[in-house]
C-alpha cells in the first residue's frame, strides 16, 4: 500500500488520535485572530479541486493543495508542469510533498521556482540498514527507542538543514507503539534542536490536524524563537478545512495572523 492510499484510510480510522496528545478543549468562538488557511490537502479522482472550492466557499476557509513529487505521481518536469498549470486556473495555493531527501534534482529549478510552496515531513526514518521505518504506519514496531529516536532526529535535521522546504510537517509525531511516551521523549533538547535548525532558515511549523501534533509546549518554544505556523489537515475527504485541534491549540497559544506564514502566489 503507497503512502497516499495508506494515509486516506489512516483519516478515516477512529480512535487513532486517543494515542496523540489531546487537548480537550471546546470551541469557544467562531473568529480567529489568525487566518483560516490548509496547506495540507490532497485532491483524488474522487475529490476533486472543485469540491474542495465548494467547501471553501461554504466554511471560509483557503486552501494549499499538495502533490508527491514521486514516481507514482508527479514522476518528471511534464508532471509537474502539468500539476502546476492545472492548478493555477484555482484560486488555491499549489504546493509538494517530497517523501525523501535530494527528490529535488529530478525536476528543473525552472518548474519548481514555480510552485507557491514545499512541505515535508521526517515520517520515512532511515533504519541504517537500507530499510525505512514509515511511521504513520499501525504496524510500525520499534524495538530501541532511544536507538530510533536519535535517528529520527538525524532525519528530521537533515530535512530542516538541507533540504529546499518551506514547512515542516507532521512535527513531532512518532509511531503508535510508542506514542504514549510522547511527552517523555519530546525533551527539551530535542525540541530545542529543531526550533534552531527551523529558525536558520525560516521554516514553518505545521500544526496537524490529523497527528493533533505538535503540543503547546513546543509551539510556545518555537513562537517566542520567532518560527511562523501553518495548519494542516492532510485530508483527502471531507475532513478538509475542519482544523478543529488547529484551532483550539492556536487559540490557546494566543497565536495571531502575524504567526502565520503565508506562501506567495508564483503567478
Amino acid at each position: 500500500m503507497n503512502r497516499r492510499n495508506f494515509i486516506e484510510k489512516l483519516a478515516m480510522a477512529s480512535g487513532l488520535l486517543l494515542t496523540f496528545p489531546a487537548m480537550g478543549l471546546s470551541e469557544t468562538s467562531k473568529k480567529y485572530d489568525f487566518p483560516l488557511t490548509d496547506l495540507h490537502v490532497h485532491t483524488t479522482p474522487d475529490f476533486t479541486i472543485e469540491k474542495i472550492l465548494e467547501i471553501g466557499t461554504r466554511t471560509g476557509v483557503n486552501f494549499g493543495i499538495v502533490e508527491h513529487p514521486v514516481s507514482w505521481a508527479l514522476k518528471d518536469d511534464r508532471d509537474l508542469k502539468k500539476y502546476i498549470n492545472h492548478l493555477r486556473k484555482y484560486p488555491v495555493y499549489i504546493g509538494l510533498q517530497p517523501t525523501y531527501p535530494g527528490w529535488s534534482k529530478n525536476y528543473s529549478k525552472e518548474l519548481l521556482s514555480q510552485v507557491d510552496y514545499i512541505l515535508m515531513d521526517p515520517q520515512m526514518v532511515p533504519q541504517g540498514n537500507g530499510k525505512t521505518w514509515q511511521i504513520w504506519e499501525f504496524d510500525t514496531y520499534i524495538e530501541n527507542t532511544e536507538d530510533f529516536m536519535k535517528r529520527y532526529m538525524d532525519y528530521a535535521l537533515e530535512i530542516l538543514t538541507n533540504e529546499p522546504v518551506n514547512v515542516f510537517a507532521w512535527p513531532l509525531f512518532l509511531p503508535v507503539c510508542i506514542a504514549r511516551d510522547y511527552y517523555e521523549l519530546w525533551t527539551e533538547e530535542r525540541m530545542d534542536q529543531i526550533i534552531s535548525a527551523a529558525k536558520i532558515r525560516n521554516i514553518a511549523i505545521e500544526i496537524n490536524d490529523m497527528a493533533h501534533t505538535p503540543h503547546a509546549a513546543f509551539i510556545l518554544k518555537a513562537k517566542q524563537a520567532g518560527l511562523k505556523f501553518t495548519f494542516g489537515s492532510d485530508s483527502r475527504n471531507y475532513n478538509l478545512g475542519k482544523l478543529a485541534f488547529c484551532k483550539r491549540i492556536a487559540q490557546r497559544c494566543k497565536l495571531t495572523a502575524n504567526d502565520f506564514y503565508v506562501p506567495v502566489k508564483r503567478r
